[in-house]
């Protein structure tokens, strides 16, 4: 079955992106981006520094694998806009995961800022993925706005703690006319299998792998976990009801 993925114009075989965060060593990075299959890594612009070496994060990331650096740190659209200006001044290409946090406790995307650097951005002609609250309003604000796709949050970032949002993220996909990319918060491959089986476009990951005691062999499940979520959404699933209903007749093979 013909299921193409596109971004901005990118057309990728993987719903899987993952973040380049927390791990122990950036030497990982290779091998976990082999083990996921992802094809997207989101970078912070503060980790490029092509006078680093081996510290530069863009020393272990592949070619073939596309950047998506982040507007992490920024408090505002007009920080967010001057980030992703110098990502790309620095090479980093012209997709950007737009971050606007100014909440310190729960790291809580501000929607409105985050949809005035959309604006921006995409009228310069980056692909803009805004990561956001999970908000119809605000999110159809942004597809208006020229954003890529929207990257509502499972979760507080960072606490693992799975698709707590779920029910505003499926009206989401339900609604929106773009990609719906569940970012923040997926903590266990079967939490990211139900985001993809809701419908969702892809899921993006970094702690849940950085923190997992085998973090190359959960990057594989998240992988995993993800094409299967896909697999059974296309498949359609089948109707939940109330009274049990049985797969073989109960009755008549033991008469006559």
């Amino acid at each position: 079955m013909s299921d193409p993925f596109v971004i901005g114009g990118v057309s990728l075989e993987s719903r899987l992106f993952l973040g380049s965060g927390k791990y122990s060593s950036n030497a990982l990075i290779p091998s976990l981006l082999e083990a996921s299959g992802a094809q997207v890594i989101t970078v912070a612009l503060r980790r490029v520094d092509p006078g680093a070496g081996q510290e530069n994060i863009l020393a272990h990331v592949p070619g073939h694998i596309r950047l998506m650096p982040n507007t992490s740190g920024a408090r505002n659209a007009q920080e967010a806009v001057r980030i992703a200006r110098l990502a790309r001044a620095a090479g980093c290409g012209d997709w950007v995961k737009i971050e606007v946090i100014n909440d310190n406790r729960y790291l809580l995307p501000d929607n409105m800022e985050t949809l005035k650097a959309t604006e921006i951005l995409a009228a310069e002609g980056f692909t803009v993925l805004p990561y956001m609250s999970p908000d119809l309003s605000a999110a159809r604000r942004m597809v208006e706005a020229g954003a890529a796709a929207v990257m509502p949050l499972g979760a507080p970032i960072g606490t693992n703690r799975g698709l707590k949002t779920r029910e505003l993220v499926r009206i989401m996909i339900e609604e929106i006319d773009a990609p719906v990319i569940v970012d923040a918060g997926i903590g266990r491959p079967s939490e990211a299998c139900e985001a993809m089986e809701m419908g969702a476009a892809a899921v993006l990951v970094n702690t849940a792998v950085a923190s997992a005691r085998d973090p190359l062999v959960m990057a594989r499940a998240f992988g995993q976990a993800v094409a299967a979520g896909r697999a059974a959404w296309l498949a359609g699933p089948g109707a939940v009801g109330r009274a049990a209903s049985a797969s073989s007749p109960l009755t008549g093979f033991l008469q006559g």
